[in-house]
């Protein structure tokens, strides 16, 4: 009796309790419809006209005015701005940098509609016997680093096409027409890979070309301004800050020469007509390093030239977007190529783009003496003295870091070691250097990287269009120079999570990694150059010049002392911070009876001492020869020159 009379309440209860959400409103989703075209290989009837006034460099702002052809009684044009651009292996065409956007026919504005969802397509409406739409446009370089890259200076420009232009939908780019015009500050000289310029006053004109061509040809221009000719057709542009800084001496242009022949002996052929190195040597544009088919843009410090020497360990950046011209743009991952730049780029082989041509970079850059085989060796290092770090290792692949650039838009991050960035290119290139000493172990030394190269981007000498690839032609050619179960090597490096660290080409080449207390040469310029202090192979932790962590080691000494990112380091054992006394205290408490580091951090408002029971020293990884007697290993051979007299590496 007691039992049921309590139920009922509760029974009465449920039931309204049911009723009231029963009630609730329950939407329907809107179906999404595709209103933008996919692309088709169709040519786009008639010519674009390009027209960018790129005077205006106290403001930062490139004026355009493009005119559209149009489809005979069309009602309406969608135009598209780019948004997968090639070699950013990301959606990052820079949309919000777009503004003062109109369009009109025969003069008279015209209505237009961003996409719904499409949100880089516009939808304009065309009036009855409309023949083109003139764009008005305005794309504004940012005028500081924390906006974007800095692209104006008063100094000199970058222009790059896509980001100051639109394409109509539904054609393959290679199918539009364009021609191209610019008004430069006057006395500025130009570089780009366009052919046909012709200059009137301060305009440039350039031939007809078609839209693929045109945004893979980006334009450097500057007051100060030199070329030299490295011999192939292939040009060494430059702009700078100041006139003295161009004044290369001969043996520099030589070592730029000496690139140029090297990548025609490993590659077998050439694949451009012409090939523009675009650099600037700036501290005040954005710094990058761009790959396209027939030409590169570059930005180095302004002493690039005049403290060559110094400069020595940040000169990898022209071997390594040079070599893009092969592995990367020739030849291209199957889903790296697309259409147009609304298809997503799909970045699982970025290992065999990225990786191989970082691989190829640093060898190239030691073949010709862009950089010393020291330089070269400790760079190897650093990258696989990092991977010994790693425990990001444990859960995602090489493989998969090729969709970083995607979902991570290539912004920091707060614990990158456990994270995993992009590491595709230098544990890919890691991977290439274990590829090509497997070959040379096989064969008795009589096969190497150099024949797979010349078998996989020496064919058709002169093409400059796409050879597509998947996976399953580099295993069928790696077989042909060697039989080898070269499937499950690339499954297991690069596919798997849980891998040991890269460091199996490096042993099989005569080398080993090991470990000292003072940067290999690589490591201590880029240091000196960053002005920080790296010790994230110690005690976990990079510092800034002030003592702020700027980087903390997952599970590091540092780490499980709460010494993350944005962490000030106050005091080192009771005395204010400088860098060398913290790698003093370090070397002190090395060893069974060292005493543990006291260090005063602060983080935001709040003072702290912590301590690091940390007894293993500095840390920086180094290659050590261990193979015995003089003769060159399998890692000397390879970075060894191949041009005739060339002097040997020792």
């Amino acid at each position: 009796m007691f039992k049921t009379l309590a139920a009922a309440p509760l029974l009465l209860a449920l039931s309204v309790s049911t009723q009231a959400l029963a009630a609730n409103s329950a939407p329907m989703a809107v179906p999404i419809a595709q209103t933008v075209p996919d692309a088709q290989d169709v040519a786009y009837p008639g010519t674009m006209t390009l027209d960018i006034d790129a005077s205006d460099v106290v403001r930062g702002a490139y004026r355009v005015t493009q005119t559209i052809p149009v489809v005979a009684g069309a009602k309406e044009l969608i135009l598209l701005y780019p948004q997968w651009l090639p070699g950013n292996h990301g959606p990052r065409g820079p949309l919000a940098e777009l503004v003062g956007v109109q369009f009109f026919v025969d003069g008279k504005p015209v209505e237009w509609k961003r996409d719904r969802v499409e949100v880089y397509a516009f939808h304009v409406t065309l009036p009855a016997g409309a023949k083109e739409v003139v764009a008005k446009l305005i794309h504004t370089s940012p005028l500081q680093s924390s906006e974007g890259r800095i692209t104006m200076t008063p100094e000199m420009l970058n222009l790059q096409w896509e980001k100051m232009s639109l394409y109509p939908a539904g054609h393959y780019v290679r199918r539009i027409r364009v021609k191209p015009t610019v008004t430069l500050p006057q006395g500025w000289t130009p570089a780009t890979a366009l052919d046909g310029m012709s200059m009137s006053g301060n305009r440039a004109t350039w031939a007809e070309t078609d839209y693929e061509t045109l945004v893979d040809s980006p334009i450097f221009a500057g007051k100060n301004f030199r070329k030299w000719d490295l011999g192939q057709n292939v040009t060494l542009n430059v702009v700078s800050d100041k006139p003295e800084q161009l004044e290369a001496k001969p043996e520099h242009i030589a070592a730029h020469k000496a690139l140029v022949e090297e990548a025609r002996i490993a590659f077998g052929a050439n694949h451009f007509d012409h090939y523009e190195f675009l650099l600037a040597l700036s501290d005040k544009i954005g710094g990058i390093g761009l790959e396209h088919h027939r030409s590169s843009e570059n930005q180095l410090e302004p002493e690039a030239f005049t403290e060559w020497a110094k400069q020595e360990w940040d000169r990898n950046l022209l071997p390594h977007e040079y070599s893009h011209s092969w592995s990367g743009k020739f030849r291209r991952p199957s889903r790296l190529w697309t259409p147009d730049y609304r298809q997503p780029m799909q970045g699982d082989l970025l290992w065999t783009y990225e990786g191989q041509d970082q691989f190829w970079g640093a060898v190239l850059a030691s073949r010709s003496g862009m950089q010393g085989k020291d330089m070269v060796l400790g760079m190897l290092a650093a990258w696989a003295g990092g991977f010994t770090q790693q425990p990001g290792r444990e859960w995602r692949s090489v493989e998969d870091t090729g969709f970083d650039p995607v979902f991570a838009s290539r912004k920091p991050k707060p614990y990158s070691s456990l994270a995993r960035n992009e590491d595709y290119y230098t544990e890919g290139a890691l991977v290439w250097l274990e590829i090509d000493q497997i070959l040379r172990e096989g064969t008795g030394g009589k096969k190497s990287i150099d024949d797979f190269a010349k078998s996989f981007f020496g064919m058709n000498p002169g093409d400059w269009g796409q050879i597509p690839f998947e996976v399953d032609e580099i295993v069928t050619k790696l077989n042909a120079l060697y039989p080898y179960d070269w499937a499950k090597l690339i499954d297991t490096r690069i596919n798997q999570p849980g891998q040991p660290a890269p460091l199996n080409g490096i042993e099989k080449g005569g080398y080993k990694l090991v470990w000292k207390e003072e940067p290999n040469p690589y490591m201590k310029a880029a240091i000196d150059f960053g002005k920080g202090l790296s010790l994230s192979n110690s005690i976990g932790i990079s510092l800034d010049k002030d003592g702020k962590v700027t980087g903390t080691r997952w599970d590091s000494p540092a780490f499980n002392a709460g010494i993350v990112t944005g962490t000030q380091i106050m005091a080192v054992n009771g005395t204010a911070y400088s860098a060398d006394d913290l790698k003093k205290a370090i070397t002190a408490a090395k060893g069974d009876k060292g005493q543990p580091l006291e260090l005063l951090v602060k983080r935001g408002s709040r003072f702290e001492t912590v301590k690091l029971d940390y007894r293993d020293g500095l840390r920086y990884p180094w290659l050590e020869r261990v193979a015995p007697g003089k003769a060159p290993t399998g890692l000397d051979l390879l970075l060894e020159p191949r041009r005739p007299g060339a002097a040997k590496k020792k």
